[in-house]
């Protein structure tokens, strides 16, 4: 009986026990997720007892438009960063091409939808300004005093305006002139020295064109004419390029490019050069195919046309040929580069700036360019051996890299920006198209293309306030 009463006696106290403990305990936001949080003891201990929540990290998403191989570098540097830190997680959603990506953003700009860091290609660059949705990187650069001069600073003048780094390069390449050496030695041609100027090119085209085999190929594509005007040291559009102010006028019809089409037209009219239209992937097949001799294309497929050839040949490559008479210039960075948006809270916008640290760390550079043929933005990237294994294999992209530092700096080499650029760049095209094909001749068809393209930038700087 008093054991029975002695266990009664227990029960009944350890019910008031709970009783009070859950009376005198925080309430459930204070302790919700803390499953570590130690008991109360008392009414009086409880109340005075401090709870932490677990804090979160700061999410943020990052829209890109890296497919195939470059997407999967992607993944794996955004699973570096989260692996390498606790207080950001960055979630990488591909969002197609940098034209459907741009699109959907516009679409989510009257919402919070949309992402808190973007991938846009360069010929973005002036709508992302003109948007007034995004948050200058310069902001945070000026805010911890992060030195700048540690990246290539013929990359990151592509993206300053007004003296302001408005977004951070991320991928960055530029053409060059790839060549088969193999069929330079058996034209009697010096298969170490590639041709400089388009004099020297269009030499060698018409003694490489024989046996079946012709001398050189261009894609159709409106970056290389915006290369060749920024090569010869002119600008594509006035004021500045569209930098020292918003351009107002094309100046594609100029003498540098009634000249530039001029010598493509007459290569291809002499059948020393083949027009094998728009798509740079036909060219690279023809050079792979030991098709073409010659041919103009981006660094980034450095890698991937040397291992096309696949020992068939030895690919040579060479600056981006311009005129013996042409003044000093350079070749412009293409690609695209990251932009945070400013419609997100203060918190996700400099975990967004973390993360672009992160990425351009000279140890994310290096996998990030042996991964997929872009340059680093980061000097000492060049430092890692990694890098230099890489140049060891692929020696070729030393001239990629001399080409960068050779190129003057000036408005025409940080090149144009303009709000209709990608409408642009298909006008060009079809104005190379109608020189090539002999529809019109290359003084009428860039006269109708910059008069085209002054009309587009007139209507679009009637919407910018």
């Amino acid at each position: 009986m008093k054991a029975r009463f002695r266990s009664g006696l227990t029960i009944m106290m350890a019910v008031m026990l709970f009783v009070i403990t859950a009376c005198g305990g925080g309430n459930d936001s204070e302790n919700k997720g803390n499953a570590e949080a130690p008991a109360a003891t008392n009414s009086t201990e409880a109340s005075t007892t401090p709870t932490e929540t677990a804090k979160e990290p700061t999410k943020v998403v990052w829209w890109h438009s890296m497919g195939g191989e470059l997407g999967k570098a992607v993944t794996q540097l955004v699973t570096d960063y989260n692996a390498s830190q606790k207080e950001v997680i960055v979630e990488e959603v591909f969002q197609g091409t940098y034209d459907e990506s741009l699109n959907k953003m516009k679409a989510s700009m009257d919402s919070k939808s949309g992402p808190s860091l973007i991938q846009v290609y360069e010929i973005g660059s002036r709508f992302m300004i003109d948007s007034k949705a995004t948050t200058p990187v310069q902001t945070f650069v000026d805010a911890e005093n992060y030195d700048l001069s540690q990246l290539e600073e013929n990359i990151t003048n592509y993206y300053t305006f007004d003296g302001k780094l408005h977004s951070m390069p991320f991928n960055t390449s530029n053409p060059i002139l790839y060549y088969n050496k193999d069929m330079f030695k058996a034209a009697g041609l010096d298969p170490e020295k590639a041709p400089a100027t388009f004099e020297a090119v269009k030499e060698a085209a018409a003694k490489l064109t024989q046996n079946g085999q012709t001398g050189a190929s261009f894609a159709i594509y409106g970056w290389f004419i915006e290369q060749l005007f920024a090569n010869q040291g002119v600008e594509y559009l006035n004021n500045g390029n569209g930098r020292t102010a918003s351009a107002t006028q094309s100046e594609l019809s100029n003498e540098t490019g009634v000249k530039t089409l001029t010598w493509w037209k007459d290569l291809v009219d002499s059948k020393s050069a083949l027009n094998l239209g728009r798509k740079t992937d036909d060219t690279k097949k023809a050079f792979a195919a030991g098709q073409i001799a010659m041919t103009l294309d981006s660094t980034a497929s450095l890698r991937g046309i040397v291992d096309s050839v696949a020992g068939k040949f030895e690919v040579g490559t060479g600056f981006l040929p311009k005129p013996a008479d042409a003044k000093d210039g350079g070749v412009v960075v293409g690609g695209a580069s990251l932009w945070i948006l400013n419609n997100k809270p203060e918190a996700e916008q400099k975990a967004a700036w973390d993360f672009i640290k992160f990425l351009a760390k000279p140890e994310t550079q290096a996998y990030w360019h042996i991964n997929t043929g872009y340059f680093p933005i980061t000097k000492k990237a060049y430092d890692e051996k990694i890098v230099a294994d890489n140049l060891a294999k692929y020696p070729q992209f030393q001239t990629a890299i001399d080409q960068l530092h050779a190129s003057i700096p000036s408005t025409a080499s940080q090149g144009a920006v303009m709000g209709v650029f990608p409408e642009a760049r298909q006008l060009v095209e079809t104005a190379i198209e109608e020189a090539l094909t002999g529809v019109k001749e290359p003084q009428k068809a860039l006269d109708d293309a910059a008069k085209a393209i002054t009309e587009k930038i007139t209507n679009y700087n009637k919407t910018v306030k």
